[in-house]
């Protein structure tokens, strides 16, 4: 935990100078206009999610995330970083920007009751699961699962659940991460985790969640 504290240390002074990230501020009020979210109207709004989504939220297309399970929070902030161009996809950002705030919520918390896609064991991944448990002390790399959970079932408002998800898209997203591709992390903590992993250690994380329960 102190090495993670360390981190963030090094982390804060280095987003003094860039632009924001995201324009979402974790308000007492923001959590609890999510919270309320209509899930009866969200799973109305998802069925033009299905043809990239799944049905129940499982996605069975390459580098297309499973948002069953996930947090409502984690949902939300993508969707309205994806409407005010924090967020970039030739897709995504046009359906966001045709929801509404409430749209959105609405939407997040219908994912987030959705049973979640189950990890199935296979490779066995040393290297991963270390990075996971114990992190990379002499590279100040936190374990994963400080911010992402001891399941990977993720944490607090802006740190998605990772367990189940499909490997191509973790594996994509860490790669985008790392060459700033991707930059609407907060504190840009993802970017600078990602760039100190090899390609090898990124594909044998996304593998390593893409197996957990």
């Amino acid at each position: 935990m102190k090495t993670f504290i360390f981190f963030l240390a090094l982390v804060v002074p280095t987003v003094v100078f860039a632009g924001s990230p995201s324009s979402i501020a974790w308000t007492p009020e923001t959590l609890n206009f999510v919270k309320h979210g209509n899930a009866d109207k969200g799973k109305e709004l998802a069925q033009q999610c299905a043809g990239c989504h799944g049905e129940q939220g499982i996605s069975q297309m390459p580098e297309t995330p499973s948002l069953a399970g996930q947090l409502a929070t984690y949902t939300y902030k993508e969707l309205r970083d994806y409407a005010q161009d924090h967020r970039s996809h030739p897709i995504m950002t046009a359906t966001a920007k045709g929801l509404s705030e409430q749209d959105s919520a609405d939407l997040a918390v219908w994912f987030s009751i959705l049973k979640p896609a189950v990890g199935e064991g296979g490779k066995q991944l040393a290297k991963a699961e270390k990075m996971v448990e114990e992190g990379d002390g002499k590279r100040i790399l936190p374990p994963c699962f400080v911010c992402h959970g001891a399941n990977g079932q993720g944490e607090k408002m802006d740190i998605p659940a990772l367990a189940g998800q499909r490997a191509d898209y973790l594996e994509k997203t860490l790669l985008e991460y790392k060459t700033g591709q991707r930059h609407n992390d907060i504190y840009s903590r993802m970017r600078l985790i990602a760039q100190q992993l090899s390609e090898n250690e990124i594909k044998d994380l996304a593998q390593f969640y893409q197996q957990e329960k």
